[in-house]
């Protein structure tokens, strides 16, 4: 689901909650579902898009009021007087769908890029402006201030062929199995037309799409593409349903094939979801997968290809060093753009990311204490969890490592469901289970982390007499040793943490901890012996 915009934006884009009704302005990237899910009750004007979005969604939701949509078509800007301050607002191809497009937002509270769903091709990013585009290893003239990244495949380390190439080895596949009677071509989705162009084009045939099987695929074809379609059966081409139930309904083809003694028919499915999900297949199959430029076939007889509408991990980290944007946010799902090389290594320097346009769009303030290194400052944001980075894939040194974690973050939640920068929708979703994607929340009130370097001792060692009492009192009540903290030699480290977090006399350190311990590259402490444990090692054996 697509996330909700900051409060210090006029606008949304893709939601439709009551929290986005209270935006001033809406703005819809493309007309998949997902992206447009919740608008047939909405009667906030205005809403933009391009005419073709407007058709489709008109078309599925007949009882919206098409005077609510303003249009606006790619390579347009429109300029928007808002009462704090007029700002333009650009569309650019998102190479995805049709109708699809990316959203350049410019005015007083910065410079936004929303790419909505998108595939980031060489072509798509060339038609952003000049200024945004780096060249030769240089930063671009202009830094994006925050891109909100469609980050669907940003795990997905393989690289993807280009939407051209999959095409192409569709009609190879086809070519093939020349002797096949019928062609079932998995390609219901909208954004899946080029394929069957291609493929009626290629062959001179027109594929066959039952309309009353499959209405929404033939209303989407109606619009983009027409005179491909037959509604003769007999056709050789033939739509096929590619949602769940696809290995079923293919078994059913290939069994009712064999029963009437034909040739086995073509089931070709061009998606990337097969290559991109390994959990339920065996080693044999997922091993095939890796052969991302060629049609396989899987157990089931269904021929697949990779056929892509969003970017790779590799196209996304292509993209960013072009753009070189000063902050990313995932669209998609959560923590997905931790994932990111460019995001481990340039989105957490406070130094470059936290400016006052950044916090402003983020809902953020900034404080520098006076006490401290003024290069190392502390983010305070009503609406907003970070979470602690995770290692890069990249193998990086302890001095990387421990620079990467020196910002403060402290956070206050006054509302009742938390938000993450990366990929939770902000205020608008009832759904608070963030352990999707890896990303590990801990409450503020149960922990709090203070890395302080040789020039802050002084005020470490007043806060070391506090936790001196905290020992003696654990130490005269349960019998427990003090526990040491590990210290690196560049850097001297220490974490408190309530006794909710520690699990003294259970398990020991909780994973989030460890997993804290690990990315400062030192050894994670041994937990305290169990107050059981210390009253058994000094009991006295009986005497025989």
């Amino acid at each position: 689901m697509p996330i909700e915009m900051p409060k210090g934006l006029p606008f949304s884009v893709d939601t439709w909650t009551p929290s986005s009704m209270r935006k001033r302005y809406h703005f819809l990237t493309h007309a998949h579902k997902d992206h447009s899910s919740g608008i047939s009750s909405y009667s906030s004007f205005p809403i933009y898009c391009t005419h073709f979005t407007k058709t489709l969604v008109l078309q599925h939701y007949p009882q919206l009021e098409g005077s609510l949509f303003v249009g606006i078509e790619v390579g347009q800007s429109i300029i928007i007087d808002d009462p704090e301050g007029a700002f333009t607002v650009t569309a650019f191809d998102a190479n995805h769908c049709p109708g699809a497009v990316m959203f350049l937002f410019e005015g007083k509270f910065g410079n936004i890029l929303h790419t909505g769903d998108c595939r980031l091709s060489p072509e798509c990013l060339q038609n952003l402006p000049e200024k945004y585009i780096g060249k030769k290893g240089k930063e671009p003239r202009c830094q994006l201030d925050c891109v909100f990244l469609d980050c669907t495949f940003g795990s997905f380390s393989r690289g993807m062929p280009s939407k051209h190439s999959a095409v192409q080895e569709v009609i190879n596949c086809i070519w093939k199995h020349h002797n096949a009677l019928t062609v079932y071509l998995g390609c219901d989705l909208l954004g899946q037309e080029e394929i069957l162009v291609n493929v009626s084009k290629t062959f001179g045939a027109k594929i066959y799409v039952n309309k009353s099987e499959n209405p929404e695929c033939f209303q989407n074809l109606i619009l983009a593409a027409p005179e491909i379609i037959s509604e003769d059966p007999s056709s050789r081409f033939h739509i096929f349903d590619g949602s769940p139930g696809l290995y079923e309904r293919a078994c059913v083809k290939l069994v009712e094939a064999r029963r009437n003694h034909q040739p086995e028919p073509l089931i070709v499915r061009p998606s990337a979801q097969w290559y991109a999900c390994e959990d339920k297949f065996s080693e044999l199959e997922n091993a095939r997968k890796k052969r991302t430029h060629e049609a396989v076939r899987d157990q089931f007889g269904v021929w697949h290809v990779c056929y892509s509408m969003h970017s790779s991990k590799e196209e996304l980290e292509w993209a960013l060093q072009l753009l070189s944007p000063k902050w990313v946010v995932s669209t998609t799902p959560s923590c997905r753009a931790m994932e990111l090389a460019y995001v481990e290594r340039h989105c957490f320097n406070s130094n470059i990311a936290l400016n006052k346009s950044l916090c402003k769009i983020l809902d953020m303030t900034v404080e520098t204490s006076s006490d401290a290194d003024t290069s190392i400052k502390s983010l305070n944001s009503k609406h907003v969890l970070e979470k602690t980075p995770q290692p890069c894939a990249q193998t990086q040194s302890p001095v990387e490592q421990s620079t990467e974690i020196k910002a403060l973050v402290e956070v206050s939640l006054p509302g009742k469901l938390p938000v993450t920068l990366f990929g939770r929708a902000r205020l608008g979703f009832q759904d608070v289970n963030f352990s999707h994607g890896g990303c590990n929340i801990v409450p503020t009130t149960d922990l709090s982390q203070t890395v302080s370097s040789n020039a802050r001792q002084e005020s470490l060692y007043q806060e070391e007499d506090a936790q001196v009492e905290l020992d003696k009192s654990l130490e005269s009540k349960n019998d427990l040793h003090e526990v040491k903290y590990p210290q690196s030699q560049d850097q001297e480290t220490r974490v408190r943490k309530s006794t909710t977090y520690l699990n003294i006399g259970s398990s020991g350190f909780s994973e989030g901890l460890r997993k804290m311990y690990r990315l400062m590259n030192v050894p994670v402490p041994e937990p305290l012996p169990s107050l059981v444990g210390l009253l058994n090692s000094n009991k006295r054996p009986r005497r025989g």
